[in-house]
């Protein structure tokens, strides 16, 4: 049944249509549609009035209907929880929006729907769990992760989790406010963001605007990189203190913040710095710490580590990337890599999806021969690198995507990389649907804690929503709300263009033009 007839028996089925200025009892409302021919469950419903929500601290500003429900998929019991949300009548402009997971997903993220229905843009709002639980995975030993082991909720962790409640929730928010969204959006970063890549290579329809930050959207290598800086740094000898991450970081700032003409302690674009980590070498001494406990230079294994992690995975055989590395100035972040990251998604990954032994030994692995294992029993599932955007494109879809050059956990090249042979692939300029911005001193999805002075929200829905509904082109982005309470804002410029100051006051995005 297509969506239209499906809208029609929805309509059908319900007591009565209420008027555009009336808004549906909330409650009353889900006992009078069926989602039969969608796979989807009513659950329960809620409504909230103005202030009663709380997630983390923040109030709701809207009233809403919550309508929570699930969709089956796949060819057993499979089910995907989602919530929708749905504004008073008054607040709502015919605009739906949908946000994305994050990690390993198995929660709906609340406070990112949050974020969204406070935006003042009158959008419904909704958010899912990607298609399985968060709370059936076991620990130890080894970490279990019932998901991995069922190809349909493997794939839909990330190729299709939006797409399999997006139909269910515009139908219920057509059926609530008597009339289809005009504008559906999508937002997520992390897992989202290449839940939001996915969307536009193999869901190119449901969306007319995407944001998708910190796309790390070569997932399954993604997770080597975590793997190979962790084996780079588990030694006494090669591991990389907090204190030795800030120090080098230091040094990288004193070479290159003034490239860019301010003197800020701050990066414009790393890719101009040629800083040489070589020049902080001990010069043949045991230790890199002074007598007074402080720390003066790195010693060769400390200089090794930091260059495999600037070079990321390499393939043991031919030397080939598998991965971008880490950028110049982002090394105060890297603390998480040196273990952390690949005990949460890298040896798991292994364990689970690629060898299906809770005990496999990620120290085993083989950079030349057990790459083919990822790319089949992994890259299949979880990747969403083909540059091939022409559905998506030609539906006239738009796309805004962010990346931190400070970001710890995605390395700020790739999704450089992806938009090169996005360009590559459609021959040239790709400014109508799809662009890029870079964030000097910014982290993963927003800020970076050892940057604090650094703006860490970025405007990026206003500025999709005029790209869509007005055809303004956007060229540049408003950044805001740095860690240290500051009103400090950045300029961040659609790339290859950086932002340039010109005159003013310097924490003012107005005092910079991009070029």
């Amino acid at each position: 049944m297509n969506f239209a007839n499906t809208l029609c028996l929805l309509f059908s089925t319900a007591s009565a249509l209420v008027l555009p200025q009336t808004t549906p009892n909330c409650t009353s409302f889900v006992t009078s549609v069926s989602l039969a021919s969608l796979n989807a469950t009513f659950l329960n419903a809620t409504y909230y009035p103005t202030g009663s929500l709380n997630v983390s601290a923040i109030l709701n500003t809207v009233p809403f209907c919550e309508v929570y429900a699930s969709v089956s998929y796949g060819t057993g019991n499979d089910t995907l929880a989602f919530a929708l949300w749905l504004p008073d009548t008054l607040q709502y402009e015919d605009r739906f929006m949908a946000v994305g997971n994050g990690g390993m997903a198995g929660t709906i993220k609340i406070g990112d729907m949050l974020t969204q229905l406070n935006s003042g843009m009158g959008f419904a709002v909704a958010g899912g769990n990607a298609g399985h639980l968060a709370s059936a995975n076991i620990d130890g030993p080894g970490l279990y992760l019932p998901y991995l082991h069922d190809a349909a909720q493997t794939s839909a962790w990330i190729h299709n989790a939006i797409s399999l409640f997006t139909p269910a929730a515009k139908a219920l928010t057509a059926a609530y406010y008597g009339k289809t969204a005009r504008y559906a959006y999508y937002v997520g970063c992390s897992t989202g963001g290449v839940q939001g890549f996915a969307l536009a290579l193999y869901h190119s329809e449901l969306f007319d605007g995407i944001v998708a930050g910190t796309p790390a959207t070569w997932y399954s290598h993604l997770a080597l990189s975590f793997l190979w800086n962790a084996q780079h740094t588990n030694s006494t000898a090669s591991n990389l203190t907090q204190a030795i991450l800030n120090f080098t970081t230091t040094a990288v700032l004193d070479a290159c913040d003034t490239l860019d003409g301010l003197e800020d302690r701050l990066i414009e674009n790393p890719l101009q710095c040629n800083f040489d980590i070589d020049s902080l070498a001990c010069n043949g001494s045991y230790s890199s710490l002074s007598s007074n406990g402080t720390i003066e230079c790195l010693t060769a294994d400390q200089i090794e580590a930091a260059k495999a992690i600037y070079a990321g995975p390499t393939r043991s055989d031919n030397g080939s990337e598998l991965y971008p590395g880490y950028s110049l100035g982002s090394e105060i972040e890297w603390l998480t890599q040196e273990g952390p990251l690949a005990d949460a998604l890298s040896i798991p990954l292994l364990q689970n999806l690629v060898y299906d032994d809770l005990s496999y030994d990620s120290s085993t692995f083989n950079w030349a021969s057990d790459v083919a294992d990822v790319d089949r029993k992994a890259g299949s599932f979880i990747d969403a690198i083909s540059p091939d955007l022409s559905a998506f494109r030609k539906h006239g879809g738009k796309m805004i995507v962010t990346q931190g050059w400070a970001d710890p956990t995605n390395p700020a090249i790739w999704p450089i990389e992806q938009f090169e042979r996005i360009q590559d692939f459609f021959d040239g300029d790709v400014s109508d649907f799809f662009n890029l911005f870079m964030v000097p001193g910014g982290g993963h999805c927003g800020a970076a804690p050892y940057y604090p002075g650094v703006p860490g929200t970025y405007h990026t829905v206003p500025k999709l929503v005029q790209w869509v509904e007005r055809g303004e082109t956007p060229d540049e982005l408003l950044s805001t709300s740095p860690l240290d309470g500051s009103t400090t804002t950045r300029k961040l410029c659609a790339w290859p263009a950086t932002a340039r100051y010109v005159s003013g006051d310097a924490s003012d995005w107005d005092s910079y033009v991009c070029e």
